[in-house]
């Protein structure tokens, strides 16, 4: 009875890694995402206002930031839906696609 349960774990798509080239592709922007959201709030956002180059530079870091974020999220979204992907991973790749979404809505609704 237990090895049949095993079996039935290890045969869980669930579980395991991607299955398809679309869920790889929302996996690694996902964690591009994230790499560049800690590189913005632990080297950009501790630099003073008035560096000359970060007038220029940091739009166009925000911008890409947000595009992987949403590139994950619909990626991701894409593999579930049209792939049938099942993995645990590529469920998590809607949380910055999800984040990225909120934050332009707000923005969008409530500028400042």
């Amino acid at each position: 009875m237990k090895k049949q349960k095993l079996e039935t774990f290890n045969k869980n798509r669930f579980f395991a890694l991607p299955s398809t080239r679309l869920g790889w592709w929302a996996v690694a922007l996902a964690f591009l995402f994230g790499l560049t959201n800690i590189i913005n709030i632990a080297i950009f956002m501790r630099l003073p206002a008035d560096e000359p180059w970060r007038q220029g530079v940091l739009p166009i870091y925000g911008i890409i930031m947000l595009a992987c974020g949403l590139a994950a999220g619909m990626s991701g979204l894409a593999a579930i839906i049209r792939r049938g992907e099942r993995s645990w991973i590529v469920w998590l790749t809607l949380v910055p696609g999800i984040f990225v979404l909120f934050l332009l809505v707000g923005e969008f609704l409530f500028p400042h």
